[in-house]
């Protein structure tokens, strides 16, 4: 079975965007949300661009 990346219902500080790429990996959000933290110009654009794209999660 493929899963497809998505944004997390449970691990989420804005969108879940961060806790749905740790998700998709099985990493720690923390460091999803560090990598995001210290690419910021360029990782801003991409986050609003997967917050709009990506589908909810719903299943825990």
């Amino acid at each position: 079975m493929q899963t497809k990346l998505k944004r997390s219902s449970r691990n989420k500080s804005i969108q879940g965007v961060c806790g749905g790429i740790a998700e998709f990996f099985g990493i720690s959000s923390f460091g999803i949300r560090l990598i995001f933290i210290v690419t910021l110009p360029v990782s801003f654009i991409i986050y609003i661009i997967l917050a709009n794209s990506l589908d909810e999660n719903h299943t825990l």
